[in-house]
């Protein structure tokens, strides 16, 4: 869904991504389809929040790389009370700023920022669900859980991965118990909860 890389970018064409669920269900979203976006599928997003669903009512939630913000965006829809986007290429930030005002969405706050520098630099505020869909093949997922644990966690949070289905999860930190689980084709999908 996102992409993590150095500025400019290749913007290729533009698209759309849809909220499936929620006070904005149905809405369509302008996307900058940018060099490598990986916007998630409709398909594993509607698994995924079913997986997510009790929990995300009042919930803080992180979209770590949010590139088109489809994560962040159908959170916020579905009852998030304060949702937070981390986006590094400019234009895509750009555009989720703009799709923030087409959905009068007052509680999603956009970052445009390198994610691992976002985390190591500012003070850790504990968020109940977040999402980390970055940019595959760049080793980027252990890098951000480790960071996610010094504080940017609430008590018993959820954390949802998305990475490409050959990456083990071995990996995971140790305090990090693998509640859900799905493969779909190149796509590993996985719901974490915080011990």
């Amino acid at each position: 869904m996102n992409k993590q890389r150095k500025q400019p970018n290749k913007i290729t064409s533009k698209g759309n991504i849809r909220i499936i669920a929620g006070r904005h269900r149905g809405r369509k979203l302008p996307v900058i389809m940018a060099e490598g976006l990986r916007p998630t599928t409709d398909r594993i997003k509607e698994t995924v929040f079913n997986w997510l669903m009790p929990y995300m009512p009042g919930s803080r939630c992180l979209d770590c790389f949010a590139g088109a913000g489809s994560l962040g965006f159908e959170a916020q829809s579905r009852g998030a009370e304060q949702v937070t986007l981390i986006e590094l290429d400019k234009q895509a930030a750009k555009q989720l700023s703009s799709n923030k005002s087409l959905l009068k969405a007052d509680n999603v706050s956009i970052e445009n920022s390198d994610t691992l520098q976002y985390l190591q630099n500012n003070n850790p505020q504990p968020f109940d669900i977040v999402f980390i869909d970055p940019p595959f093949r760049k080793n980027f997922i252990e890098k951000t859980t480790v960071l996610l644990n010094q504080g940017w966690l609430a008590e018993e949070a959820l954390v949802y991965l998305e990475m490409e289905s050959e990456v083990s999860c071995a990996d995971m930190p140790d305090n990090w118990t693998l509640l859900k689980e799905k493969v779909a084709g190149q796509v590993a999908y996985r719901l974490y909860q915080l011990k």
